[in-house]
């Protein structure tokens, strides 16, 4: 199953394993247990300290992964290879005993958690948001024997599927029910079951000094600003919903200059890493409401979250990035998760056989019908325009494929269901003006980015695609505020500008706080001089 090189590489991780494991297998005659057979003999060939067994599960193929004499186990439903071989290598380690490199206080508060936790996370080996999920899962099994976890391939079990109607993964289920869907970390999963943790963390940051630089976003803009601002030696916070920001909902990334081929996840990791090397305050699960300029030249900035704690600054670099594009017509919104989706790499596998449409003709809806194509029995793409505005190559690709149908100069006006799940949409011919529908299954959102700004509307000034205005050198309309990213009217939104966009706001920043008094000690000057 495993290549010589592959088990090489594990055998060194394997050889971290302090504590004896077994390998439980769920198996019947079908060819994926056969595959995950010769997975599960592969990697009990590589330690002694890894045993395989058979029992019967409910779900077969099935494999649990279980600290030998104790409740400690986790379970994959399925072959967790693909973006998935990561949860695989960690689920053995940890349940080996190899200590979590997370923070001593979030695992403290995952073994202090009290209740009975049968989780279960739907995932597809394409997604790049799912191993997020299952692997904070996963761990928090590995810590607490009050907490159980099963990774389900939803392409594997489509009969589950079906009957939970899950048109989007990561799906996670708690005690049988919806507990949470897309991407959520260790931080966000505890936070949800520790239901007094934001009203601590709100105390936590309403006694923290005021900053030198505050940066409000942890994307890459937000990073390399916050990297800079630290390395100038002054007190630097970040205040992020998310690290890694739209980075973690992104593929593949192959225009990253010196870096030939790297995925959003595999980046946005090594950007907190990277910020984490220096002396910066990162307050995760923060979202910003409202944004209060200096009171007097010189003053403190205040960034109101919406936790009710209130965090100041003599500078703020705002680098809020963007979001997907909504079409804001009639049944979106409802059927958000149950057929409209936004990431056809991590929800197509589950659409497989079926009749979706793609919405948009730039680069990024071309690539999803190409890529959909291959899965689905059919794609329509949709595009408001005349014509498609993607690449050349990738509109001969796709005017290749027999499966694809393209309309253009058509306006979506309505996504049509039947209360649980999406069964069609209607656009408009735009030259004849003709309401037609189609009968599909699944619709896939693919129209640009919208800047994540609506909460600075009134204190600084925007464009009216509403994007921070900024300068050539990133400052705003409010003294001692900058902007750097995709929710600057900064053209091209590419990972590689916004860097440089965090960094030469992070300079700013620095420049305008050598140069400007504090208005405490302008005070004192202003007194002594009386």
């Amino acid at each position: 199953m495993l290549d010589a090189t592959l088990k090489g590489q594990l055998k060194g991780y394997l050889e971290r394993i302090t504590q004896p494991v077994e390998l439980v297998a769920s198996l019947d005659g079908s060819p994926k247990s056969q595959e995950m057979l010769g997975l599960l003999e592969d990697i009990a060939s590589l330690s002694d300290k890894i045993t395989l067994v058979r029992r019967d599960d409910a779900r077969t193929p099935s494999f649990a992964i279980a600290r030998v004499g104790t409740d400690i186990a986790v379970r994959f439903a399925g072959l967790p290879m693909g973006h998935e071989f990561n949860s695989l290598v960690l689920a053995l380690l940890q349940v080996g005993g190899h200590p979590s490199k997370e923070s001593a206080d979030l695992i403290e508060r995952v073994k202090d958690l009290d209740g009975d936790y049968q989780f279960e996370t739907y995932f597809s080996l394409s997604c790049q948001n799912c191993p997020d999920v299952v692997q904070a899962l996963n761990l928090m099994s590995a810590l607490n024997p009050k907490i159980k976890h099963v990774a389900i391939d939803g392409a594997l079990f489509q009969a589950e599927v079906e009957s939970r109607q899950i048109m989007a993964v990561p799906a996670i289920y708690l005690n049988g029910e919806p507990f949470g869907q897309g991407r959520m970390g260790l931080e966000q999963i505890v936070a949800k079951l520790d239901t007094g943790a934001a009203a601590r963390a709100a105390e936590t940051i309403k006694a923290k000094d005021a900053f030198d630089v505050l940066v409000i976003g942890g994307g890459p803009a937000g990073a390399a600003s916050a990297v800079y601002a630290a390395r100038k030696g002054i007190r630097t916070g970040v205040a992020a919903e998310r690290f890694g920001g739209q980075v973690l909902d992104t593929m593949a990334i192959e225009n990253f200059i010196s870096v030939s081929h790297t995925e959003g996840p595999k980046l946005a990791t090594a950007l907190e890493q990277h910020v984490k090397e220096y002396d910066v305050d990162i307050m995760n699960l923060q979202t910003a409401q409202a944004l209060i300029p200096a009171a007097v030249p010189g003053g403190l900035i205040e960034i109101r979250l919406a936790s009710g704690a209130t965090l100041k600054s003599r500078t703020v670099i705002l680098s809020t990035g963007a979001r997907w594009r909504s079409m804001n017509v009639p049944g979106e919104a409802e059927y958000r998760n149950k057929g409209v989706a936004y990431c056809p790499h991590c929800d197509g596998p589950l659409f497989k056989g079926k009749r979706v449409a793609v919405i948009g003709g730039g680069n990024s809806g071309v690539e999803a019908a190409i890529d959909l194509a291959g899965l689905v029995a059919h794609v329509t793409l949709i595009e408001f325009d005349s014509q498609l505005r993607a690449d050349a190559v990738l509109q001969r690709k796709l005017n290749s494929l027999p499966n694809v149908t393209i309309v253009t100069s058509g306006q979506t006006t309505e996504v049509h269901g039947d209360g649980a799940k999406v069964t069609g949409l209607s656009y408009k011919d735009r030259n004849s003006g003709e309401l037609r529908r189609v009968d599909l299954e699944g619709i896939f959102v693919q129209i640009g980015l919208v800047p994540n700004t609506e909460w600075l509307k009134g204190a600084v000034a925007l464009s009216p695609r509403g994007e921070i205005e900024v300068d050539a050198r990133g400052q705003t309309s409010v003294p001692g505020v900058f902007a750097a990213g995709d929710a600057t009217t900064t053209p091209f939104k590419q990972i590689i500008i916004a860097m440089g966009e965090g960094a030469k706001a992070a300079l700013s920043a620095f420049d305008f706080l050598i140069r400007t008094v504090p208005a405490e000690e302008a005070a004192a000057v202003s007194v002594a001089a009386e």
